[in-house]
């Protein structure tokens, strides 16, 4: 039985699975073919893996009270986006 290709939406629902090593076997095996074979996926890992190595050195006192509300609007409104 051939292992069915993952789409870019699926790779964006794992992503935070995988990175905490918590895929199954299988999934991890899926989610690496697609990471082999999309820039696009590659690139929103790598944004991922710099936003959480980032976000240790940032703390709310440290945004301008515009750049908060910003980031507060895009978390609150981020699924109602097209990946």
């Amino acid at each position: 039985m051939a292992v069915p290709v993952l789409t870019c939406a699926e790779f964006v629902e794992l992503v935070t699975n995988y990175l905490e090593d918590a895929l199954p076997p299988t999934e991890r095996k899926r989610f690496e073919s697609h990471l082999s074979g999309c820039t696009g996926c590659t690139n929103y890992l790598d944004q991922i893996r710099q936003t959480i190595r980032l976000s240790g050195y940032l703390s709310e006192q440290n945004l301008a009270p515009d750049a908060r509300d910003e980031f507060l609007a895009l978390f609150r409104d981020w699924k109602d986006q097209s990946p």
